[in-house]
């Protein structure tokens, strides 16, 4: 024992003699061998300039991407999924300059990008439901999944062992003794509360169940880059759900701490269920080893919906994709606005080209509206929204704090004619660290429903103003700075 204390000495000795080189070599590593963004290699640099060695611990847990392409790669789609991807690419490619496009206007060029970078099919068949309330959103999906005749493909970031999933749960087991299908995927880090004992019990009762991304020191999580944030339901091809909230007490208004819990989520019937299919597959695929498609009944396409229904594409981005899909929607959105911009989001860090975009439609006179919380449910990316959101504030948007509880809702709407919602937050993690999935509809019908949700939702909102911001005091304006600094920290 002795000999293993005099050994620790020397090593520490040696450690903090030689900090000033080590901190050298780890600084090389961060500025020539991973971050590619100056702002965050910046940050990483004072981090480990103020906190020698321990910085580079951090850094190793929270931003080192190494082996991200190994761990992450695309698997490749079924031949005759990806004949229909091209089919539709080439029949929109031969359209001929002025041809009518009907809903779609001016955003065909956004239907392409989407289409050629990730396979995103436009379904046009569709009849969609939005929902804002948890109780009425989970009530439509046990009901749903009661209904179910063939498989059940549940996916969620979190998922509780608490009342609201108590209750799926007894439909679901019931469903699998029925010869129903039932798989549910989950991610590590959002469902580590739940213990491996719980899963194994849904297991013995028939639900197929695997995990995103497991710990890989028993429950000890340390990465919390890379999380699958996406919450996909897909019942027979048939149904579909996608959108903001998990499942757990406080996405229906149990929570002391939250209270109201204000979301966005939407219900899909049509060829666009498919997208969502596909995205699971993959995802379970990923996680299970097993290969879905080669099971031709979970790939059969829906019964076509409505002639007239909603035109849609969903897409998807994470870490195993070179392209910010998710973020680059929400940039051509607003560039393509003409007259306003609608934005929720629960966190808003954007990278500075989407925050200049905003800057840029403020002052050539686009009404820019931008909804946040009014409580933190993690304080520091709270203040370094607050930080960001100031920006726009003094550059004349139209900026709100949402006081009726906690808002969760996220999403772009343009000009009352798309909007782009689903699982992903305006900031940097969701944009480029998280595995997301959004739906973008083009429909001016269902556009302006969800433009009318957000000025019904102002009546519960508080504007910030300038005098507002500009009155406020020395210690929150400390708080916005730091946290904004150290905001690339992902």
């Amino acid at each position: 024992m002795e000999n293993l204390w005099e050994f620790a000495g020397t090593a520490l000795e040696f450690l903090f003699g030689h900090l000033f080189w080590w901190n050298m070599i780890f600084a090389v590593i961060i500025v020539f061998f991973q971050r590619k963004d100056p702002k965050s290699v910046w940050a990483w640099l004072l981090l480990l300039f103020f906190i020698p060695f321990l910085g580079f611990v951090f850094y190793l847990v929270l931003g080192v991407d190494m082996h991200k392409r190994k761990m992450f790669q695309i698997k490749e789609l079924e031949d005759h999924v990806n004949e229909a991807i091209r089919r539709q690419e080439s029949r929109l490619k031969s359209r001929k300059p002025g041809e009518d496009s009907g809903e779609l206007g001016e955003y065909m060029d956004l239907v392409m990008y989407n289409l050629e970078t990730s396979d995103a099919v436009l379904s046009d068949d569709n009849d969609i439901d939005i929902f804002t309330e948890g109780n009425e959103k989970f009530e439509a999906l046990i009901e749903d999944l009661k209904k179910a005749r063939h498989f059940i493909h549940i996916q969620y970031y979190i998922i509780k062992n608490d009342v609201l999933f108590n209750r799926i749960k007894d439909v679901l087991i019931e469903k699998a003794a029925q010869g129903v299908e039932v798989r549910v995927l989950y991610d590590g880090m959002g469902c580590r509360s739940v213990s491996s004992r719980y899963w194994k019990k849904l297991r013995a009762q028939g639900i197929m169940t695997a995990e995103f991304f497991p710990p890989g020191l028993g429950r000890l999580h340390l990465r919390i880059n890379y999380r699958n944030h996406r919450k996909i339901v897909v019942i027979d091809n048939q149904i579909g759900y996608v959108g903001g909230f998990n499942i757990g007490k406080e996405y229906i208004g149990l929570s002391e701490r939250f209270g109201h819990w204000r979301d966005t989520h939407l219900r899909i019937r049509g060829s666009g269920v498919m997208g969502l299919q596909l995205r699971f597959i993959l995802d379970w695929n990923y996680a299970t080893r097993e290969n879905l498609l080669q099971r031709p009944a979970l790939l059969i396409n829906p019964t076509p919906g409505r002639r007239d229904g909603c035109k849609m594409q969903i897409i998807t981005s994470g870490p195993d994709n070179t392209i910010d899909q998710i973020r680059d929607n929400y940039m051509r959105l607003i560039t393509k606005a003409k007259e306003r911009i609608y934005i929720q989001t629960p966190y808003f860090i954007p990278d500075e080209a989407v925050l200049q975009a905003l800057l840029i439609a403020v002052r050539s006179g686009i009404e820019v509206n931008i909804m946040i919380p009014c409580k933190p449910d993690h304080p520091f990316v709270y203040w370094a929204t607050y930080s960001y959101i100031g920006d726009l504030v003094m550059a004349g948007a139209n900026c709100y704090t949402y006081e009726n509880g906690f808002l969760h809702g996220k999403g772009v709407m343009a000009d009352a004619e798309v909007f782009c919602y689903g699982t992903a937050n305006m900031d940097i993690r969701s944009f480029s660290l998280n595995f997301e999935v959004n739906a973008v509809v083009y429909s001016k019908k269902k556009a302006q429903e969800m433009e009318r949700i957000f000025k019904e939702d102002l009546k519960c909102c508080r504007q910030i103003t300038k005098d507002v911001y500009a009155s406020r005091p020395l210690i929150i304006r400390l708080k916005e700075q730091v946290c904004r600094l150290l905001s690339p920290l992902l």
